[in-house]
């Protein structure tokens, strides 16, 4: 169930992708990766199916004084979704994590230019759309982008992660067309502890990265 790193779990997310899109069902395809380490899951996914990949660009919102904490999350929209239960468990408010919002807003905006310099994001208009992370715990993150993307009218929106919480994917099913998940292990605390290697990636990475699989 554990993965070496996350070139190995894209792959063997590919593996499971690749026996739908054989069947027909990734018509017209777009894969789109959340940036970070998850770049490099998607680009094993992108590569094994012969796509276009993109990243679409989330920052998640973390708690005060518990960053890693997430309680909500943005899309390249820059309108935050919050999750509603986690809020009221730490008796915190929208207004409470205005300043946290803003300093995300700001490093969305920042990444947006970086990741994509003068070139427009991709139209999921009309076709089949497959985010991919490296694995869901709260689902905060992908909430934010699955929201994003159905606002602009994909045919078909698809998540697919290696490894997720059994409460994260019931929570993201609702909000996608298909949820791929390839293990929903019982005692989950954290993404990072069904990796060996689980360094995120730098700038400079994620760039290379998207250049190699652009040309």
């Amino acid at each position: 169930m554990r993965f070496r790193d996350r070139r190995q779990a894209g792959r063997e997310l590919a593996g499971r992708l690749r026996e739908r899109q054989d069947a027909g069902d990734l018509p017209d395809l777009l894969v789109l990766a959340l940036p970070g380490g998850r770049v490099d899951v998607t680009a094993e996914v992108a590569e094994e199916l012969g796509a276009p990949l993109d990243v679409l660009v989330v920052r998640k919102i973390g708690a005060p004084r518990h960053e890693e904490y997430g309680v909500g999350a943005m899309a390249d929209d820059g309108v935050p979704v919050f999750d509603e239960d986690a809020l009221r468990g730490l008796g915190l408010t929208r207004d409470d994590l205005a300043p946290v919002v803003e300093r995300e807003r700001t490093e969305l905006v920042r990444r947006e230019r970086l990741y994509r310099p003068g070139r427009p994001a991709p139209d999921p208009r009309g076709r089949t759309v497959v985010v991919v992370d490296d694995g869901l715990a709260t689902g905060s993150t992908a909430r934010a982008a699955l929201r994003a993307l159905r606002a602009r009218d994909p045919a078909r929106l698809v998540l697919a992660v290696p490894v997720a919480s059994p409460e994260g994917a019931a929570a993201l099913r609702p909000e996608t067309d298909d949820l791929i998940a390839l293990h929903e292990p019982a005692a989950f605390m954290a993404v990072g502890q069904w990796y060996d290697e689980f360094d995120q990636l730098t700038d400079e990475e994620v760039l290379e990265a998207l250049r190699v699989r652009r040309r």
